[in-house]
């Protein structure tokens, strides 16, 4: 287990599981990636956001 806080989605409990305590969905991170000007990839996944709106 890592010492990362993660966040779940469905009731917004913070926890430090991988599995919500409250209702058993799964977690993610709480936090955004770290932002880099030379990202790579940045373009992609921006189009990628985009196309699930």
């Amino acid at each position: 287990m890592s010492g990362h806080i993660r966040r779940c989605d469905k009731d917004r409990t913070y926890t430090i599981q991988r599995q919500c305590p409250v209702c058993g969905d799964a977690t993610r991170t709480a936090h955004p990636p770290r932002f880099s000007p030379e990202d790579r990839f940045g373009e992609y996944r921006r189009r990628v956001k985009e196309w699930k709106i």
